[in-house]
């Protein structure tokens, strides 16, 4: 229980298409995050799906049910908001139990399932108090309770954790991991956060303007990015990207430096390589130094320092170094990087094949 599948839905605003055609497929049990810049349609198509927003054209399927023309209530979904959304007058208890109310279950049996929910995400010490009276991360593990105790198709997630603060935020993710493999339920999330995403999916969807650019495991797009969009969207820091001339193995980049990566860089205009797969070594050692440049930042973060590398003529570089470095802002240094670890783009920035 809990397939999705959406057939070239298209959303309109207005006369503006923003939603432009999509087709998915969302398998039971899976936890799909939908990632994607501010205004990609990542919070509309999940309101597709839930019925709050109607379909413009094309199908949703839910378990193989046609639900395009029902409304909400009738699609079996729960929604998780930003916002929390608690009445804040009613207790955490009868919060966690208002649909179940609402829809005339005795109440014998809602009160198993609110003490279910509540000991799934550790509520039980607070199922008296009222929202006002609870921390941000205890709020939004109501609202995700009041969600469980519905047994839906399905769970939908509207960026719950972006009003929490970083501290919050890392718990409340481990919570929601423990809770998809604890209920193996299907989970539908939307997040700006590259973190939440890498870490929480089974299958991330990424979206610009309205259209999906690629679908994959958190590793499959992290490794194999179909298009300079995705490499550089996914990814943290992201990906540094320079102009280069690809000619057969060989790279050409604007300082007149040019290197043989050893794979096929034939119309390659872009050079992609991560910034933890990047190593700082003697500018002078021809061998090793693909390119050189001047330090013009380091940032030490203890586990981690980051240099970042003015490359005249060609751009700036983030390289990412395990642990204390002591290179030095001013600092002329060599930049090494593996060609494996190298993603080319052609001119309409497609990855090229190695």
């Amino acid at each position: 229980m809990g397939q999705i599948e959406l057939k070239n839905i298209r959303k309109s605003f207005g006369g503006i298409e923003v939603i432009k055609g999509i087709d998915l497929q969302i398998n039971e049990g899976e936890l799909v995050i939908f990632v994607g810049p501010s205004g990609c349609g990542k919070s509309t198509l999940l309101r597709l799906i839930s019925g709050l927003v109607e379909a413009s054209d094309g199908q949703i399927l839910i378990d193989g049910d046609d639900v395009t023309g029902k409304p909400p209530a009738e699609r079996e979904l729960s929604m998780v908001f930003q916002s929390y959304a608690l009445y804040p007058h009613k207790s955490v208890r009868k919060n966690l139990g208002f649909a179940l109310t609402v829809s005339g279950m005795p109440k014998i049996e809602i009160t198993q399932k609110v003490d279910e929910a509540a000991a799934t995400l550790k509520l039980e010490d607070y199922l008296d108090r009222k929202p006002k009276a609870l921390s941000g991360g205890q709020r939004q593990r109501v609202a995700i309770g009041r969600a469980i105790v519905r047994e839906p198709r399905a769970f939908l997630f509207d960026e719950p954790l972006s009003n929490l603060d970083a501290a919050l935020r890392v718990e409340m993710r481990l919570e929601i991991a423990r809770l998809h493999q604890k209920l193996g339920a299907t989970m539908v999330y939307v997040t700006h956060d590259q973190v939440e995403a890498m870490t929480l999916a089974d299958k991330i969807v990424v979206l610009q303007a309205g259209q999906i650019e690629q679908v994959g495991s958190p590793l499959d797009l992290y490794r194999h990015p179909g298009n300079l969009f995705v490499a550089q969207f996914i990814g943290s820091p992201k990906m540094n990207v320079v102009d280069c001339t690809g000619k057969g193995s060989a790279l050409s980049f604007a300082n007149g430096n040019t290197s043989d990566i050893g794979r096929n860089a034939e119309g390659a205009t872009k050079m992609g390589v991560r910034p933890e797969h990047m190593s700082l070594c003697d500018a002078t050692d021809t061998k090793t130094a693909i390119l050189s440049g001047q330090i013009d930042v380091m940032e030490h973060l203890g586990s981690d320092s980051f240099a970042y590398v003015n490359v005249p003529d060609v751009g700036l570089f983030t390289v990412r170094i395990v642990g204390h470095s002591d290179a030095g802002v001013g600092d002329t240094v060599g930049l090494h990087f593996a060609s494996g670890d190298v993603h080319l783009f052609d001119a309409s920035e497609k990855t090229i094949p190695a």
